[in-house]
């Protein structure tokens, strides 16, 4: 692979504006080639052959004198006569420091195109080293509260396992701190060093780029990570025992000013809120808010080394690439510069500063010490998961399974055939009955398969999906795990399917059994098992974060929203069918029905009264969801978007009322459901274009799109707008009562639900794509990680 594109698989994707534009470097330098070029193609014979028999004697070494090798003051007086650039420090208006490089060869054939490429190269440099030293004081700052926190927690965690008010010193001394110890335990390394290591361990070499993406290392650092951090421990033992005598003697007084950092997002805190009760914030040492803190402090660790790793492939990918791309100008422009601007490079603070290297050390220490037990493996098997590798046996399952489908619906298709099953009596009992029953299994499976496919082309495009949801680091499922999964569904229901179709449909058979309508049901629970199955089997941790994030749809007011919250929420209001399908289930089974394969469900007041509920729920939740982040941000169209919600409610309510009161008979309950639905409908589409996708921006430098686009063809966004709004009109079918090729009315409502999990498929992919290059456009890369002390310090306590 090029580095071009290794280099673009490698960057951290919400960073991608800070990178080295390596691609506009390499156009630059095409240019004076293809210059060189033509200026080479029309000199003189003579004079290339003058040139050429010059450059012979030069690399043969017939200029030399006498035959002696050049002394060294020979040598840097050539160097001084052939130097290209010379690279000075700038200092600009609000004191941050530049470099600028000055090229010495303007007056050659080349020299203006070679020029610009130094205006470039310094600009991209110094654009690179802008955003490493603003990312590096952050990550100074936040090791400054993480090192309060840990304060206040070994503080805590002593009160509570010893109830006293003194502080052990051997207990105290291991408090490593994240930022005040640094330089002592870099000293003492250093100490015990050879130069050549120390050299080594600040030069990044050049040459070998990791394979996993985003979290590139140096494999010289792999190899000797053991080793390097039991030297640390050793040294920091020894400054630490050094300065045990000077230090004053510690005890629990800091917990005097820390307070717990009580959540906001909880049931329990909300209804507080509401009722106004005041939150307990004082310390109360027990060891269930010790484990509490534990916990939010490992979290805040993890996700703080995270941030160090991808810094540090920052550093080290930038470099890389700038020194390729010198590398690759030498070639082109025959000149020596790489020398002089890569040592302007590895002096520099990008490449010479080692403070994100000294806290990786710190936060390792302090974790393998304080988290895991002093089990190293243990600590750095959290601190670096592993990234899930592709497994053959999924792909080889997945073939199968696939296999099994088309084989099965082939199987279907034929015993229909061959029956002549459409042609009997039975045939629209059948569709009443079992089909709402079996199609709720084809509902999940093609909502399944499109958020496989989201996956496919958002992994395509870069767009940190992962991030955007909060999935665990190793635990999100890939495609294929998610078509495995899907497509075993698919072959459990079409087997079912087959197994009932072996009974005549004709109720009046001697061959019926009531047993055969339990298949549906068995299938049923089955799936719900498997959902909260607690063995980890079948991808625990994706079901718990899918059962976690339907709690807190159902609770929706209760619970803070986050994007999972709400997008799951968002995928249940295309699954208002899939609901109805419940709801016959619950209908047809426990009221007998399934005894007598008849349906009857559609007499009951109290069947058709929840039938307003059922449909209405999803778009309920997310109206409560709406509300809560009204509350919780302030942000209007937070309101506006509940307010979309509410409209739709309305609207499905309407076309149920319609249909139940008898359709096209009662032409009042049809004009209601046309103008709320048209309603809903223009207010939905706008939303879902505008403001969920970003796109129809009439200034965009993308007419009538966006600024920035992950696709390079424009048309498939203009393709996507418009079956948008095609697939929204679906729901004119409902009060227009449409069919094609005269289908069974359970049939049109099955394609009609088909069709609007296709659009919510294809609004899936857009609506996160906006999400990552809103992030992309913040910088924002990191998840927010919420911690359990809150320092009240009074500042004007000594006034």
């Amino acid at each position: 692979m090029k580095f071009g594109k290794e280099f673009g698989a490698q960057m951290v994707p919400e960073w991608q504006e800070a990178y080295m534009n390596y691609e506009l470097l390499k156009r630059v330098l095409k240019e004076i080639e293809i210059f060189k070029q033509k200026s080479i193609s029309v000199l003189p014979k003579s004079k290339d052959l003058r040139k050429n028999h010059t450059l012979y004697r030069a690399f043969s070494g017939l200029t030399q004198m006498g035959g002696h090798p050049p002394t060294a003051q020979t040598t840097t007086t050539a160097d001084i006569e052939n130097q290209v650039i010379v690279v000075n420090t700038t200092v600009n208006e609000d004191g941050i420091e530049g470099y600028e490089t000055m090229f010495l060869k303007g007056a050659d054939e080349t020299g203006e195109k070679e020029v610009v490429y130094f205006n470039s190269l310094d600009e991209e440099f110094n654009k690179v080293l802008k955003f490493y030293r603003s990312k590096v004081d952050e990550v100074m700052k936040e090791a400054s509260v993480l090192n309060k926190q840990m304060e206040a927690l070994i503080a805590f965690r002593i009160k509570v396992e010893n109830g006293k008010g003194w502080v052990n010193n051997f207990v105290l001394e291991e408090t490593t701190k994240l930022a005040s110890d640094v330089a002592s335990s870099t000293a003492a390394l250093s100490a015990t060093t050879p130069s050549e290591a120390r050299a080594s361990s600040k030069r990044i070499h050049l040459d070998v780029i990791d394979e996993e993406k985003s979290t590139t290392l140096r494999q010289e650092e792999e190899s000797s990570d053991h080793e390097y951090n039991c030297i640390v421990d050793v040294k920091e033992e020894n400054v630490e025992n050094n300065n045990v005598a000077q230090r004053p003697a510690p005890n629990l007084e800091i917990l005097e000013n820390v307070k717990l950092n009580t959540s906001v997002g909880t049931p329990r805190s909300t209804i507080k809120g509401v009722l106004r009760f005041p939150n307990q914030t004082d310390l109360k040492f027990s060891k269930d808010n010790l484990r509490k803190a534990e916990e939010q402090l490992k979290k805040a660790f993890v996700e703080f080394y995270h941030k160090l790793r991808l810094l540090k492939s920052y550093s080290f990918l930038n470099i890389l690439a700038f020194s390729k791309i010198m590398k690759k100008y030498d070639k082109i422009a025959s000149r020596r510069a790489s020398k002089p601007y890569l040592e302007m490079v590895d002096n520099s603070y990008l490449g010479s500063s080692d403070e994100v290297s000294r806290l990786m050390e710190r936060v390792e220490v302090t974790y393998i010490k304080h988290f895991s037990n002093s089990n190293r493996s243990k600590g750095m098997s959290i601190l670096r998961p592993k990234a899930r590798r592709e497994r053959h046996r999924v792909t080889f399952y997945m073939g199968l399974l696939v296999g099994c489908t088309v084989a099965l619906i082939l199987a279907l298709a034929l015993i229909i055939r061959a029956r002549n099953i459409l042609d009997h009596e039975g045939r629209v009992i059948y569709m009443e009955t079992m089909f709402p029953l079996y199609s709720l299994f084809g509902f999940i499976v093609l909502h399944m398969m499109m958020y496989a496919g989201n996956i496919y082309f958002w992994r395509r495009y870069r767009v940190n999906y992962s991030f955007i949801f909060g999935f665990k680091q190793g635990t999100e499922l890939s495609y294929r795990e998610v078509l495995l999964v899907s497509f075993c569904l698919s072959v459990l229901a079409l087997a079912s399917v087959l197994a009932n179709l072996d009974m005549e449909m004709d109720p009046i058979t001697l061959d019926y059994k009531a047993l055969t309508e339990l298949l549906p049901l068995g299938l049923v629970v089955l799936v719900i098992v498997t959902m909260i199955c607690p063995f980890n089997i079948i991808y625990r941790s994706s079901r718990f974060f899918l059962l976690v994030c339907l709690f807190h749809c159902v609770l929706a007011p209760l619970y803070k929203v986050t994007l999972p919250d709400f997008f799951l929420a968002d995928q249940l209001t295309s699954q208002v069918q899939a609901l109805r399908s419940v709801q016959f289930y619950i209908c047809y089974y426990v009221w007998g029905d399934y005894k007598r394969r008849e349906n009857t469900c559609g007499d009951s007041q109290v069947f058709n009264t929840f039938s307003f509920i059922v449909a209405g729920i999803p778009y309920w939740w997310r109206l409560l969801q709406c509300l809560r982040r009204l509350l919780d941000e302030r942000d209007a169209m937070q309101g506006y978007n509940g307010l979309k919600y509410f409209l739709t409610i309305v609207a499905v309510s309407t076309r149920i009322a319609y249909t139940l009161k008898g359709g096209e008979e009662n032409n009042g309950w049809l004009v209601i459901a046309w103008v709320t639905s048209i309603i809903a409908t223009i207010f939905s589409t706008y939303w879902d274009i505008v403001l969920d996708w970003g796109l129809l921006q009439p200034n965009s430098k993308n007419r009538w799109l966006r600024d920035r686009l992950l696709i390079p063809h424009k048309s498939v966004y203009f393709f996507a707008i418009v079956l948008n709004v095609l697939l929204r009109l679906a729901w004119m079918q409902t009060v227009l009562g449409i069919t094609v090729f005269s289908l069974h009315r359970q049939t049109m409502v099955a394609l009609v639900a088909s069709l609007e999990i296709i659009r919510r498929g294809i609004w899936n992919f857009f609506r996160l794509e906006n999400e990552h290059l809103n992030n992309v456009g913040k910088f924002r890369a990191f998840r927010s990680v919420p911690l359990p002390f809150n320092y009240d310090e009074d500042e004007g306590k000594d006034e």
